[in-house]
């Protein structure tokens, strides 16, 4: 194309004239919606994790690479680590475009070591499904007991687990009695036997806690626990169940429904009982606090008594004091009354004194009388009376009847 044929192509006003950030969204838009969800094979390489717990890597066969992202939340669903560098994994995530840097990336959903991608997928669709409903929800989860009466164990009989469970259940705490229901761990027709075990063992009426689990093995081997009839069988059992099945890095969806999940079964064996010792040491431990605390409450109780008796008075002295003080003032008192018997018996003569010498009868001693009419009026004057009338006259000793014979 010549020079000018370029310049007119490049004049032509009807063309959109995109900005980078406009066209990086289409691009970005465009590939998200035509590759959708897909599943990539690769090798791990340039593996790189961020503070923030998100992984980034390269996806590579032996012709191309493709940067790849794992966020922190789909590392918690495949059991919290991804592979190591130079692993064969098959990959479920969606195409993007990253706009700042400008580069296409797959953000991995799920990932699964290759030859298991048909199961990983399958994993992920029942655990989406089971999620859904609850099933895995921290809120129904139940916390062991401290010391249970009696353990149950559904696992293999011949298999390593089982021995290690017991050897550590041993060692921590004989006594404790255990029971174990044998099952298939993997195989066809497996999930049911381990499903119909825990119902069975989880009634309520044979044990207090539940170990379900077997050893480590490859996805396919550790199946039977990812099977919804074993899920279902983990949420309806009526006692608290531990889940121990491979080892830390193996994640199945009975881990996700359990009570508790345990990395190994020997570390579910430690998580369902204490150390028979280590109890034995904390109880002394706790006694002889007990016994220093009550100790140390007697002690101050003990000064605190001594201290309250110090500053509290004899009674007797109190009665004592309170004594004297009764007689003091029963002697001034009576002294008090006297005085005023006295005071009044000399107030008392004055008056009678007084009252004597105004008696009028007291006159008559010196040779007076009283004259008075029938009616009992005095006659203190001559025309009061007329002759002949009657008239009384009181005596210092004694009275006469008397007629008036004459006036004056």
């Amino acid at each position: 194309m010549t020079p000018g044929r370029q310049k007119d192509l490049f004049a032509k006003s009807d063309q959109r004239v995109y900005t980078v950030s406009e066209l990086a969204r289409e691009v970005r838009s465009h590939l998200e919606d035509s590759f959708g969800m897909v599943r990539v094979v690769g090798e791990i390489s340039s593996l790189s994790v961020a503070a923030s717990g998100h992984a980034y890597f390269s996806l590579k066969d032996p012709d191309a690479s493709l940067p790849a992202v794992m966020f922190r939340g789909a590392i918690t669903r495949i059991g919290g680590q991804v592979p190591a560098e130079g692993t064969e994994v098959e990959c479920l995530g969606r195409m993007t475009l990253y706009e700042p840097r400008g580069r296409t990336q797959l953000v991995v959903e799920f990932m699964v070591p290759r030859g298991a991608g048909a199961l990983g997928l399958k994993f992920l669709q029942l655990k989406e499904k089971l999620a859904a409903e609850g099933l895995f929800a921290p809120e129904r989860k139940r916390p062991l007991p401290l010391l249970p009466e009696s353990i149950g164990i559904v696992t293999s009989p011949t298999g390593a687990a089982v021995r290690d469970i017991l050897k550590v259940l041993s060692r921590r705490f004989p006594s404790i009695p255990v029971l174990i229901c044998p099952v298939r761990v993997q195989g066809e027709g497996s999930a049911e036997e381990i499903a119909q075990a825990i119902e069975r063992m989880g009634d309520g009426n044979h044990c207090d806690v539940l170990i379900a689990g077997r050893g480590g093995g490859s996805l396919e081997d550790l199946w039977a626990f990812n099977e919804e009839v074993v899920v279902r069988a983990v949420v309806a059992s009526k006692v608290p169940v531990i889940s121990a099945v491979g080892h830390e890095v193996d994640l199945v969806l009975s881990d996700l429904a359990a009570d508790v999940r345990a990395p190994t079964p020997t570390a579910a064996a430690e998580m369902v009982v204490p150390d028979r010792g280590e109890l034995l040491d904390h109880v002394d431990e706790l006694s002889k606090d007990l016994f220093r605390i009550m100790k140390l409450e007697l002690s101050t109780a003990r000064h605190r008594l001594l201290d309250t008796a110090g500053r509290i008075r004899d009674p007797r002295r109190v009665l004592d004091a309170y004594r004297l003080r009764l007689d003091d003032a029963q002697r001034t008192a009576i002294a008090r009354i006297t005085l005023e018997i006295e005071r009044r018996r000399t107030r008392l003569q004055g008056q009678l004194g007084a009252l004597s010498s105004l008696n009028p009868l007291a006159v008559l001693e010196r040779g007076y009388s009283v004259v008075s009419r029938p009616d009992g009026r005095t006659v203190t004057k001559s025309t009061q009376v007329s002759s002949g009338d009657p008239i009384h006259v009181r005596l210092h000793q004694g009275q006469l009847e008397a007629v008036v014979t004459k006036k004056k």
